[in-house]
């Protein structure tokens, strides 16, 4: 072969190992760029905290006085002049099919004693702390975890009396200065008619469990949104809820779960049984899974996860 006619060929190879080098670079560092894009979206849509707004007071003046007479407490129970409070835990069952949880009997003189508190004291997404945490910090008596607001931005959002977000999605539930607990349709309503109503907190998770005296059982497919990591709540897992049996008089109830010879969690259906058992005339499902705990005098009464190790969440109920 010629010495020119190998050198072109020579040029010529070379010149395509380039750009396909350069073609592979740019496709590499497009690809990376999209990765990294979607992980900051990822970050800042889980992770990075976005404060939104401080909290308002959530221990208003009404209740900042300690108890006037006597207080008897034990492990177990609480009684004072205007809170009664008793908690059981319930097992049924054995082996593969045990189920363990806890019902926190709640009576109320003052019927505008259940509050709400938010992880740091701070509005917003990503903002957490333990359920024990957030009820230490406001002097809880008892506490469930609420219906983690921060993992989504819609529902109607009202806390203590004051509206953080209106962004109507779901059938929710609404607790009034009457004592009262009602199921409503976020989508139907109007979040100043239900502050000029009387509605102190709202919680928007679900599904409904009782509605009217009415126990529900078709669940069908339920899953709150659509977020990456959420999951159907179908099947049996861990659970919190919160019921009305009569204006003041709640019940709290956590259920267990994922653990075997201990409670394998409660179906849907299961759960809004013990509602209509304990005499709920609406009940409304909250949080589950790992964010479930209970506290109460500061300990936490159940086993989240089965691990005794809590979730971090935006936000409790609690009475104080």
């Amino acid at each position: 072969m010629p010495k020119q006619t190998g050198d072109f060929n020579l040029k010529w190879a070379n010149a395509i190992r380039k750009k396909r080098w350069k073609k592979v670079t740019i496709i590499t560092a497009a690809v990376l760029l999209i990765i990294a894009a979607i992980l900051y979206q990822l970050a800042y849509r889980y992770l990075i905290d976005r404060v939104e707004a401080t909290a308002r007071d959530s221990t208003p003046s009404t209740i900042t006085e300690q108890p006037s007479g006597t207080v008897e407490y034990d492990d177990w129970n609480y009684k004072s002049d205007s809170v009664q409070i008793s908690i059981d835990e319930i097992v049924k069952g054995t082996g593969a099919d045990k189920i363990t949880y806890f019902v926190a009997d709640v009576r109320l003189g003052d019927s505008s004693m259940v509050y709400s508190a938010f992880a740091e004291n701070k509005v917003g997404r990503n903002i957490v702390e333990t359920t024990s945490k957030i009820a230490r910090d406001h002097d809880a008596v008892l506490a469930i975890n609420g219906d983690y607001y921060g993992f989504r931005g819609d529902g109607i959002l009202i806390r203590n009396g004051t509206l953080y977000r209106n962004n109507p999605a779901r059938t929710a539930a609404a607790f009034f200065r009457d004592g009262s607990m009602k199921i409503f349709d976020e989508k139907g309503s109007s979040a100043e008619q239900l502050l000029a109503e009387g509605v102190t907190n709202t919680f928007s998770f679900g599904p409904v469990l009782v509605r009217d005296g009415t126990l529900l059982t078709n669940f069908g497919h339920m899953e709150v949104d659509t977020n990456f990591g959420n999951h159907s709540i179908q099947g049996s897992h861990p659970r919190t809820g919160i019921g009305m049996i009569e204006p003041g008089h709640y019940v709290f109830v956590v259920v267990d779960g994922r653990m075997e010879n201990y409670s394998r969690g409660m179906t849907l259906a299961e759960f809004a049984q013990v509602f209509a058992d304990l005499g709920a005339v609406e009940a409304y499902n909250l949080d589950g899974g790992g964010s479930s705990t209970m506290y109460f005098m500061g300990r936490v009464v159940n086993n989240p996860l089965g691990k005794g190790q809590e979730r971090r969440i935006s936000d409790i109920i609690y009475v104080r």
